[in-house]
């Protein structure tokens, strides 16, 4: 949320200090400030520009287009000043850049004033014209004030120039008191008078000015809906003249971030944002019947928003109807029909307090999301509605010359009571970590608008205003106290004393931990992404089904209405952020859940995802560059393999809907990894164009065959390992796996590792084949081999190779 300073300190007297200063104590309280923004309608705010009032103004003896002017700036002598604008005159107030300032232009250009000399004659400063001050485009003359100008006076203070800064605040979303100014403003106060037990104080809107001129044909009010609507008001103006407003509104509703359309809409919006209650206004001369009817649409009620759009309503929605149809989807979005215009003379002013389960069912249905909406989805203060009305309707008077034509229509059948809460100091202090004195806590309280029902020496009763609907519980005033007393102000111990929490290595944490540390040390980087996904996308990219999805009854969005059943489109999501902003090299990995619905019920899994792009590591000139491949997945899930010890785990050819060349790596029946190429139609979809190689990893599957690994101990044999080689020509369907699964099966004792470190496919071989060069290692712990023994060994492995795979040695 904005937070203009212009508006904070119309409510509340900062003193001496900053934006800086307060953007720090809103954050110890919990209203973390991200950014501070400082905003000027011309930069530079034109320092160093003053008026002057030229006295005399003749000919330069050198130049036809050039005059020679005598300025007073206020300084006492008057300066010399070259000018070139055709429109200069004796007897003008003017506005003058003098020696030293700089000038920003409307194209970005800035001009640092010098003294110089110009054909022989010495200038001190310069008279602008309005593009030179960065005011507008016109450069046909120089800038001509108001003859009654002060001479000396600052330009921004002649031109009105107001700057202003903003806080942008970062608000949690139980935190819906804050959002308005005064709630910023409220909490700020509570937390200097901690602070420095001086009371900053609130000042409110003054609205003893509301009076009612009474008009014979006021908007009739009825709700019928109390429930979704607890608490309705509204008034009747007349005599409203709708259009632009002044510049001090327009100013401040830009430092909010808001666009100026007219008076009206202008008022409810700056309402809004300063106390904030949102409010709606409706054009009264288009309310059929004059009447105003708050009740729950018809199942499949048509209705044109604002946005020209018609929409169907549903039973659950609230609507704001006259006589004949819905002219608002209350909380959300207002009706064509019944909008203000320019030929707008009487309004019906509304203020409300919707229920927000209600309001945030109904901006999700209909995927509306409004500054309205977000507010009344997380609770409005039902004490504000009546007095936001007079706030407006007195604002209209001065920005529209409205005359309040009805007293107001307040309907609250059922107000909603202050909650009590029980809060001992023992346990406060238990929660806090630190002792409160009661006195303190007392005064906290008190300056949050809580009310001290009973005060004991052990503990208090406390009401809790109605617009708080965060605090109901006991640590949650416990969280308020220390919020304002300050969490910066919890001294940090020198020692914390922890109990060490084991974790075996065979758990699913302990797995994920080593498997992380692993993947760092492999150069992977680990990224965090949304579990939720776009469900069309989803389903057109072949993940899943739309049966297969788990999908949400309430979306924020469209673009993230399911939850992902792989994990592969965060990863590509992350690298095509970053191969967008040239970070083409890549070593991705995110752990996180999968959900998919299966039989009826929801799947939900532990995965752990690792995609490489780019090239295979940072270019070195004594390295060879290469780009990534299939092959580098596949050796990353090789040497997870033998660090986890899960020997017995072998890759098969698999299939996959979202990736091509599929390998699986299985530990029995069991699926431990699936990994291979990403399409180029997957690729394309996530505007990524270049190659990429995913494998996605069952973390419970690896924990468990970590849990039933047997812990194994062996001396390191104090022999040689013998290696020898074979070039074998194969029949292409024939896998790396198969043969050495063989070699092991025929060779049990001395054979140690099977390795593959050639593979030739060409012209050269007969059709169907292949050649694939491999590597055995043997060793016998119990003595040096001989060559006997090495070559009775490979001639039993040899002879499985060709018996059981058909393959030939070659020569």
């Amino acid at each position: 949320m904005r937070v203009s300073w212009n508006i904070l300190r119309s409510l509340i007297d900062t003193g001496s200090l900053s934006p800086q200063e307060v953007a720090s104590i809103l954050t110890s309280t919990g209203l973390e400030v991200e950014q501070v923004e400082a905003l000027e309608p011309v930069k530079g705010m034109l320092q160093g520009v003053v008026v002057g009032h030229v006295l005399e103004c003749t000919k330069h003896p050198d130049a036809d287009r050039l005059s020679i002017c005598q300025v007073d700036i206020g300084e006492g002598s008057p300066s010399r000043i070259i000018c070139g604008a055709p429109n200069v005159a004796a007897g003008q107030k003017v506005l003058v850049a003098t020696v030293g300032a700089t000038l920003c232009t409307t194209d970005g250009t800035c001009i640092n004033i010098k003294k110089a000399k110009i054909r022989g004659v010495e200038s001190h400063g310069m008279i602008c014209a309005e593009d030179e001050l960065g005011l507008g485009q016109g450069h046909d003359g120089i800038l001509v004030l108001d003859p009654a100008a002060v001479v000396g006076t600052p330009a921004a203070e002649q031109l009105q120039l107001k700057s202003d800064t903003v806080l942008e605040v970062g608000l949690t979303p139980n935190r819906s008191d804050a959002l308005g100014h005064v709630g910023v403003a409220r909490d700020l106060a509570a937390a200097q008078l901690c602070r420095t037990g001086k009371a900053m104080t609130l000042h409110l809107p003054d609205v003893t000015g509301f009076k009612v001129d009474p008009s014979v044909d006021p908007v009739k009010v009825t709700v019928e809906a109390s429930a979704a609507a607890p608490r309705y008001a509204g008034l009747t103006l007349t005599e409203v003249q709708v259009g632009p407003s002044p510049q001090w509104l327009q100013d401040a509703l830009k430092s909010l971030g808001l666009k100026p359309i007219n008076n009206v809409v202008d008022v409810t919006n700056y309402v809004q944002h300063e106390l904030g209650q949102p409010l709606h206004a409706f054009d009264a001369d288009r309310l059929a019947g004059g009447h105003v009817v708050v009740r729950m649409a018809r199942a499949g009620e048509p209705f044109t928003t604002l946005d020209g759009k018609e929409r169907k309503l549903a039973a659950e929605d609230l609507v704001i109807a006259d006589a004949e149809a819905p002219a608002c989807l209350a909380g959300i979005f207002g009706g064509a029909v019944s909008g203000v215009s320019e030929t707008t003379t009487r309004l019906f002013l509304e203020s409300a307090c919707f229920d927000a389960t209600t309001i945030r069912r109904s901006a999700r249905r209909h995927g509306l999301n409004t500054d309205a909406s977000f507010r009344f989805e997380r609770g409005v203060d039902p004490g504000t509605t009546v007095y936001a009305l007079k706030r407006a309707a007195l604002l209209l008077q001065e920005t529209a010359g409205a005359r309040i034509a009805s007293e107001i229509i307040d309907i609250h059948p059922s107000p909603r009571p202050w909650k009590q809460v029980q809060l001992s100091f023992a346990r406060l202090d238990s929660i806090c970590g630190i002792t409160i004195p009661p006195d303190e806590v007392v005064t906290i309280l008190t300056a949050l608008d809580c009310r001290i029902v009973e005060r004991g020496p052990t503990q208090l009763l406390v009401e809790v205003p109605p617009y708080r609907v965060d605090v109901t519980r006991e640590v949650d005033l416990a969280e308020e106290i220390l919020r304002i007393h300050g969490f910066d102000r919890v001294p940090v111990p020198e020692r914390l004393m922890v109990t060490p929490v084991l974790r075996p290595e065979s758990s699913l944490e302990g797995f994920q931990q080593r498997l992380s540390l692993h993947l760092s040390a492999r150069g992977f980087r680990e990224v965090m992404t949304p579990s939720l996904v776009n469900g069309e996308r989803t389903v057109r990219l072949g993940a899943a089904t739309l049966a297969e999805l788990v999908q949400l009854r309430n979306p924020l969005s469209t673009e993230l209405d399911v939850l992902r059943p792989t994990m592969l489109f965060g990863l590509l999501q992350s690298a095509a952020h970053n191969i967008a902003r040239q970070q083409r090299d890549l070593r991705l990995f995110e752990r996180g859940r999968t959900y998919r619905v299966v039989n009826g019920a929801t799947v939900e899994e532990e995965r752990t995802a690792l995609l490489l792009t780019g090239a295979q590591w940072k270019e070195i000139w004594r390295i060879p560059q290469r780009r990534s491949t299939a092959a580098d997945v596949k050796a990353e899930i090789e040497l997870l393999q033998q660090r986890i010890g899960a020997k017995a785990s072998v890759f098969a050819m698999g299939t996959h809907s979202l990736l091509n060349e599929v390998l699986t790596l299985q530990h029995g029946k069991t699926v431990l990894a699936t990994l291979g190429t990403v399409p180029s139609k997957v690729l394309k979809a996530f505007e990524i164009d270049q190659p990429a190689f995913y494998a996605e990893l069952s973390d419970i599957a690896w924990a468990q065959v970590l849990a039933e690994r047997p812990v194994k101990y062996q001396e390191v044999s104090k022999f040689p390992a013998v290696r020898r080689d074979l070039s074998l020509l194969l029949d292409k369907n024939v896998e790396h796996a198969r043969l050495e699964q063989l070699a092991f099966g025929a060779e049990r004792k001395l054979l140690r590792a099977v390795d593959l470190f050639d593979v030739y496919e060409g012209d050269k071989l007969p059709a169907g084949k292949k050649s694939y060069a491999l590597s055995f290692t043997l060793q016998d712990p119990e003595g040096t081999l001989t060559d006997a023994t090495v070559e009775k060994a490979m001639a039993r492995i040899q002879h499985a190779l060709e018996r059981e795979a058909g393959a030939e040695v070659r020569s």
